[in-house]
């Protein structure tokens, strides 16, 4: 232990993959603010604490069986001169979940469905966002583990990495959750990142491998196009008081 806090190398090691964690959290953080905002706000929080501290312990629980889960990628039938492992069936499976539940998602909004939020107030429905956090969770934590693993040896720096971007995740998913409930035209944005993290994830399964670098940038935009939005909005709404 001693020798990695000594090493260069060890902190080059766990900067670079926290950084890439957290950047890989990114998507937990989006799906936990849309999945929340249909229950109350007490419950929101709670679930929002559920949820991330599943995400650690789903991270460090894969990280503790290793040869476990290099397994899963290799593969376990082949089809239409395909291979496919358990990872690949996990994305798969994970990848048509997000695209089903945002697509409905979406259609609630477009609808304007606010039986479904009503609906959606009891401990049954509290219980079903746990259920539908698990299961993100833990597509996305193989993702960001199998991802760990190609870049780090020790598995002290990994588990290190994992932690502070869980804690980063942590801090940043109220305020993100605030901002996509307050404004919610943003929801809608939110909503569309996921289709496309899903179709990413299925296009992964089928190892077609999308670099992340492209959805990132383009979550970044047009997050920044939304902002100066929201930013305009205001400033409009401010201009119409003072006029009035």
């Amino acid at each position: 232990m001693m020798h990695l806090l000594t090493s260069p190398e060890a902190w080059a090691a766990l900067l670079t993959l926290t950084s890439l964690e957290i950047v890989l959290g990114i998507d937990n953080v989006i799906f936990l603010s849309v999945i929340v905002s249909r229950i109350p706000e007490k419950q929101a929080h709670r679930a929002r604490q559920i949820g991330l501290a599943l995400a650690l312990v789903f991270r460090i629980l894969l990280l503790s069986v290793l040869v476990w889960l290099i397994g899963l990628t290799a593969p376990v039938f082949s089809s239409s001169g395909y291979d496919f492992s358990w990872r690949d069936i996990i994305l798969i499976g994970g990848g048509l979940f997000l695209i089903a539940k945002a697509t409905h998602e979406i259609h609630a909004e477009v609808e304007a469905d606010e039986g479904e939020g009503d609906q959606e107030s009891g401990g049954s429905a509290f219980f079903w966002v746990i259920v539908q956090i698990i299961v993100i969770d833990i597509v996305f934590s193989l993702d960001s583990i199998i991802t760990a693993i190609g870049m780090a040896q020790d598995i002290e720096i990994m588990i290190a990495a994992v932690v502070i971007a869980c804690l980063i995740m942590y801090i940043s998913s109220g305020p993100v959750s605030r901002f996509v409930a307050e404004h919610p035209t943003t929801k809608m944005l939110a909503l569309a990142f996921l289709v496309l993290i899903g179709v990413a994830l299925v296009a992964d399964g089928f190892q077609f491998h999308i670099p992340r670098g492209y959805i990132y940038f383009a979550i970044a935009f047009s997050a920044a196009v939304e902002f100066f939005n929201v930013l305009a909005k205001r400033n409009r709404r401010k201009a119409g008081r003072r006029a009035a």
